[in-house]
């Protein structure tokens, strides 16, 4: 429900309504998963959890094509810094949700190793690391396709480049780490069940 409640919101005077409309295919298949454990209720809570998180950090990036997300203003706002804390031109949204992608979405695919895969806890962690950084891998080669056959200006607004040469290596590390951390939770946590 919060999930579309804040799906409605960001649809509220779109900003790049066209942009909006095409980062949001992606939206879509985060919601599949969601909308069927709603009916069969076999996701763990940490699972179901960090996807809906996820997918509400891309239905806000979608609303500001990622490179427009005012994260900075938001946090100013509140106190905890002053402006000058934000330093440079780039806008950090992205690389922030390609690291919660691998930090996320970790559970959700340790669970599908466990229970479709029915993979063994220490395979289970292993794979789920590896399909996170092929999932990374494929959605920016998706990316560099769209340099391909979209107008230039079109492709940058989707990709949100920002001028950074080295924005999907960096991008694709982010995840990396971002998949490590639980990875290595998981992994400290089934060494010490054994003891």
């Amino acid at each position: 429900m919060v999930i579309i409640v804040v799906l409605a919101i960001t649809f509220i005077k779109p900003i790049y309504p066209h942009d909006q409309i095409l980062q949001h295919a992606g939206t879509l298949l985060l919601m599949i998963p969601l909308v069927y454990d709603l009916k069969k209720g076999r996701m763990p809570y940490s699972a179901f959890l960090g996807l809906s998180l996820f997918t509400i950090l891309h239905i806000i990036g979608a609303r500001y094509i990622y490179s427009y997300v005012p994260y900075s203003e938001w946090i100013v706002s509140t106190g905890i810094v002053d402006a000058g804390f934000f330093s440079g031109n780039r806008n950090y949204y992205d690389r922030f949700v390609h690291f919660m992608f691998g930090f996320l979405l970790f559970p959700y695919i340790m669970f599908l190793c466990q229970k479709r895969l029915r993979l063994g806890d220490m395979t289970a962690i292993l794979f789920s690391w590896l399909i996170i950084q092929t999932g990374s891998m494929i959605y920016e080669l998706f990316e560099w396709l769209l340099t391909v056959f979209m107008a230039p200006e079109d492709a940058e607004s989707y990709n949100g480049q920002q001028g950074d040469i080295w924005d999907a290596q960096k991008d694709m590390a982010l995840a990396l780490i971002g998949s490590t951390i639980p990875a290595v939770w998981y992994w400290c946590k089934r060494l010490f069940k054994r003891e």
